[in-house]
């Protein structure tokens, strides 16, 4: 997974995303002020960096500026247009307003890892392997046959790993809003992908809620 910085003053919001990565595989570092931030983002130690606009020190946009090597998604409460403008312009990778959802966060993170990094993203448990860049997934080396909507099911789960989603939540993420169905249908794929997969143990039921894919570190 990524080794990833956060920037944010407010300590608070810092420890719920560095947990939320974390809870998903990734590696994070924490500073609070645009001093410390400097001096971390000179080391080139990272995949990406989360970045608050108002900052303590030195503000996100000029730090940005100086050191803008690194894959970096601004968070900020300015949501103005022209504020979303100079984010891009100076050459950001997103720009996330607060407050935000957690998914959501955790999403836009992966989708600019997958644009950034040159490593081939390859996830493994137990005895099943997926290859996220060619949609592939192999069980005992043998190739599995997924549909479309089982193998975006799969990622979802995968990305949120060690998450409870709720079945509303999975409709959302993988049908998307245009869907007429109810949510049997979650239920129906998350069946197929663990006799598929093998994985009866390692999709969860979570009681009155939906699913979390296990994932022990």
């Amino acid at each position: 997974m990524a080794n990833i910085l956060i920037v944010e003053d407010e300590y608070t919001i810092n420890e719920l995303i560095k947990r939320s990565l974390q809870l998903v595989g990734h590696t994070c570092f924490c500073v609070y002020d645009g001093k410390a931030a400097l001096e971390e983002m000179q080391t080139d130690r990272y995949d990406l960096i989360l970045l608050d606009v108002m900052l303590p020190e030195q503000d996100g946009f000029s730090l940005f500026e100086k050191e803008n090597r690194t894959p970096t998604i601004f968070l900020t409460a300015k949501d103005s247009l022209v504020d979303r403008i100079k984010g891009f312009s100076l050459g950001a990778d997103d720009y996330i307003t607060k407050p935000f959802e957690m998914l959501e966060l955790t999403a836009r993170v992966e989708a600019v890892l997958r644009r950034t990094r040159k490593d081939t993203r390859v996830f493994e448990l137990e005895n099943v392997r997926v290859e996220f860049d060619g949609r592939l997934v192999y069980r005992n080396q043998q190739m599995v046959d997924l549909t479309p909507k089982e193998y975006e099911l799969l990622e979802v789960l995968i990305t949120n790993r060690n998450i409870a989603l709720s079945r509303d939540k999975l409709l959302e993420l993988v049908w998307e809003y245009d869907f007429e169905g109810d949510c049997r249908t979650v239920d129906v794929h998350i069946q197929k992908l663990r006799k598929k997969l093998g994985w009866e143990a390692c999709i969860k039921t979570v009681y009155k809620l939906g699913y979390r894919l296990e994932v022990l570190a």
